[in-house]
């Protein structure tokens, strides 16, 4: 398999990947948000995301970046209309 040495099609896939994270543990982005300790809670899940993008991703597109820039906009992002001492 070729890695994606696209920037575009790596950042769709991190955002592919974090919505999985995010739909399949609704209750834990909720509490995270809720209770500023998202990263506490999702430790596992978006190390395992990050390990399944890091595998189909080369490195000429920074994946580090684009990976964290995916988890801003789709998990914390899109999680604004929870209430939180955070925003």
């Amino acid at each position: 398999m070729n890695l994606i040495d696209n920037p575009d099609q790596a950042k769709r896939l991190a955002r592919a990947i974090l919505s999985d994270v995010a739909m399949y543990n609704k209750e834990k982005v909720e509490a995270g948000i809720k209770n500023d300790t998202i990263f506490d809670l999702l430790t596992e899940e978006l190390e395992e995301g990050r390990q399944h993008f890091l595998s189909r991703v080369s490195t000429v597109v920074d994946p580090e970046v684009i990976y964290g820039t995916a988890i801003v906009d789709v998990l914390i992002k899109r999680a604004g209309k929870i209430e939180s001492s955070i925003w």
